[in-house]
């Protein structure tokens, strides 16, 4: 959003703190005013002879050089006398020479001070000291001793709260503002200050209030409020159509406008939106994209993993010369890696000349994201070498790829140093990473006795970390402690009843998968649809569980049909586990078919020539049996299947995943309560050793469902 300095011009900056705490005083300062002495009368021979033009500053100033030159001191004098009659305002070359100056100018004598009148409180401090940049206390006890309190010094103070962080402050002294001066006082800039300090509180009434008093007194069509209205109702009150009916209805519109409200679409994952409203800047927008515009965008495409359009962006990016701007470039970055293009990602990265914290922290995450953990570490260890420091962002990307990679030690070494070598205190983001690490590693009584020793209140991003290891594990003690801190935190959130469902679906307890059901529907809790998207020659195609709405779903069922007898014969047996419904083996098997994930792999197959790499992006977690299954398929078709859920990136490649159960099975401390087929397995693996091909090629089916039970492990 744009910055307005509305304020600059009338409060000129503070020259140091210090200054804030004495009181202006006229005595305290003295000042040397210049006046012309008495000079004989002038020759004005040569300066009408050079016909000045009375209104030139410039034509002045020649013949003041030109009199100075002649050796006739008091003309040049007197022209400069005269140019200040005319009301001229003389610059640097307007001044006569230095020893002239000496000569004919003399201090002008002051008049004696009155003598101070005994005020009832201090004197008021300078209205300079008001600030949004000085100290938000300093600049009250200033604001409050001054007598007269105009406009421009309530939005000034206004501006001051927002400024320092502020809002709730910034608004009560806006209601007082409009008491005391009343609405029609209030300007675009103190509007604008209002409304910025609403886009930062989470209650949009106070957005509405402030736009209906805009219409009221005639000022809401300013460009600098309608952009500002924007920001307010998608941040403060989360309410992205009436943010985009007030964009429709400015009647002007600047780079800004359109880049918030792109930006938004982005940042609230409306990809489709934001890249339509790209699309009709470029077509009659009427303005020029810029730097802000295109790291939008790119977010867009990030989040909807259009690669191809993303591609077009960056050609863009090229073209226009924005390659070595560090925000744009850490979009391609980040683009590329939501992308499954992790090798793309790394070579924009090491094309940047100039890398922030950010740029740093993007290619951490965007290696961790994949599953490659030691990668994502070498990138923070050449980040330290760099000599960047790391953030608060840059840990909770190192401590997700230890998550996703099952580096226990290293996440454990670097949850500690954040603390004691950067002295960054750790929070919910973090502590989220910690749980989720150990509860996959099984450590579920560690991770909950971290949660309980938190110094700040755990949110749903950490018990839902816990939630997510007592699923994997089959904890229903846990699961349940878990579920009633997050009905709590966040009561309209699906995922999480889904979660317990499944936790007790796992112990066969179905009338307490039936009463979460009823719960749901009695709280009127809407589950978001499963959706999978996949982009085929820059269009992107979505499809639903059981989704017949595909002009080509006839071919896509018939090609499944076909596919998943091979599988049976390879020894695949659907993980009926994810169903959560009472019904009998077959008919979940059935239901397993159909889900959206699986349709988008058949499409692509179908669609691409063989060898292509399958990219498919699903907004929820992928499901146990989709995972077992990908394994199979692209070994089948022997093809690269990479799949982005909710979670992390799974890149299935000759019947292996890239989340490496395998290779981590006995890394993870599992064997709690360890049944006998888990150390069959883990036995198994050790006597045939690492190579997964091996292992695929030779295990028999009731190995392969053995593992598949295992397998929500890395999910």
């Amino acid at each position: 959003m744009k910055k307005l300095d509305f304020f600059v011009p009338i409060l000129p900056l503070l020259s140091s703190p210090s200054s804030v705490s004495k009181p202006f005083s006229s005595s305290s300062s003295k000042t040397l005013t210049l006046t012309l002495a008495p000079t004989p009368a002038p020759t004005l021979s040569a300066l009408f002879a050079r016909a000045v033009d009375p209104s030139s500053v410039a034509s002045w100033n020649s013949a003041i050089a030109d009199l100075s030159r002649s050796g006739d001191p008091s003309a040049a004098l007197s022209a400069f006398s005269s140019m200040l009659r005319l009301r001229l305002r003389p610059d640097r070359s307007s001044l006569p020479p230095p020893p002239l100056r000496r000569r004919y100018l003399r201090p002008r004598p002051r008049a004696p001070a009155p003598p101070p009148r005994p005020p009832p409180r201090p004197p008021p401090r300078p209205l300079r000291r008001l600030l949004p940049r000085s100290h938000p206390c300093d600049a009250r006890a200033a604001f409050d001793e001054t007598p007269r309190r105009n406009p421009v010094l309530w939005t000034a103070m206004v501006a001051g709260y927002v400024h320092n962080d502020l809002p709730l402050r910034a608004l009560s002294l806006f209601r007082s503002f409009l008491a005391e001066e009343g609405p029609t006082a209030v300007d675009p800039a103190a509007a604008v200050s209002a409304l910025a300090a609403s886009a930062r509180i989470p209650d949009k009434r106070n957005s509405k209030i402030i736009h209906a008093l805009a219409v009221k007194i005639g000022i809401c069509t300013d460009l600098g409020v309608g952009n500002t209205l924007i920001d307010a109702y998608a941040k403060g009150g989360g309410d992205l159509v009436v943010a985009r009916k007030v964009f429709d209805g400015m009647p002007e519109r600047d780079v800004v406008s359109w880049n918030s409200m792109v930006a938004l679409y982005a940042q609230n994952g409306l990809s489709a939106e934001a890249l339509e409203l790209y699309c009709r800047m470029l077509n009659g927008g009427g303005v020029r994209h810029n730097a802000v515009t295109l790291s939008a965008v790119l977010l867009a495409c990030a989040h909807a993993g259009a690669l191809q359009t993303g591609k077009c962006i960056h050609d863009q990016v090229v073209r226009m010369g924005l390659e070595e701007n560090v925000y744009v470039g850490t979009s391609i970055v980040d683009m590329y890696c939501k992308c499954g293009r992790v090798e793309m990602a790394r070579k924009a990265f090491d094309r940047m000349k100039e890398k922030n914290v950010l740029s740093w922290s993007a290619m951490v995450a965007g290696y961790g994201m994949h599953g490659r953990g030691q990668e994502a570490l070498q990138v923070y260890s050449e980040m330290r070498k760099s000599r960047v420091t790391p953030n608060y962002i840059t840990f909770v990307s190192v401590l997700a790829a230890c998550s996703h990679a099952g580096l226990l030690k290293e996440g454990r070494h670097w949850f500690n140093a954040m603390k004691e070598e950067y002295n960054v205190d750790p929070g919910v983001e973090h502590y989220g990473c910690m749980v989720d690490l150990l509860g996959r590693a099984g450590c579920l009584d560690e991770a909950y006795g971290l949660i309980t020793g938190m110094k700040i209140k755990p949110d749903f991003v950490v018990w839902g970390a816990l939630l997510s290891a007592c699923r994997i594990h089959k904890n229903v003690k846990l699961g349940e402690i878990s579920a009633k801190k997050l009905f709590e935190l966040d009561p309209k959130n699906c995922g999480y009843y889904v979660l317990l469902s499944n936790i007790y679906a796992d112990a066969g307890r179905w009338k307490d998968v039936e009463r979460m059901r009823i719960l749901i529907k009695k709280r009127g809790i809407l589950k978001p649809p499963g959706y999978s998207l996949v982009e085929l020659k820059g269009k992107i195609h979505c499809f639903f569980v059981g989704d017949r709405k595909h002009p080509q779903h006839n071919e896509i069922y018939a090609y499944l049909e076909k596919l998943f007898l091979k599988m049976q014969e390879a020894g695949y047996v659907p993980d009926t586990g994810s169903v959560l419904h009472d019904v009998d083996e077959e008919e979940k098997g059935t239901v397993l078919r159909v889900h959206s994930e699986k349709l988008a792999v058949a499409f692509a197959i179908i669609n691409t020539v063989p060898g292509t790499a399958i990219h498919v992006i699903k907004n929820l977690r992928v499901c146990g049996d989709c995972h077992s299954a990908f394994k199979l398929i692209a070994k089948l078709v022997d093809r690269e299947i990479v799949v982005r859920d909710s979670h992390r990136f799974h890149h299935f490649k000759d019947g292996f995943c890239s989340c490496g159960f395998l290779h981590k099975l006995l890394s993870y401390q599992l064997n709690n309560n360890s049944s006998r087929s888990k150390f069959i397995v883990r036995k198994k693996i050790m006597m045939m050793g690492q190579d997964n091909h091996h292992f695929l090629a030779k295990a028999k089916f009731a190995w392969i469902k053995t593992i598949a039970a295992l397998d929500f492990v890395l999910i």
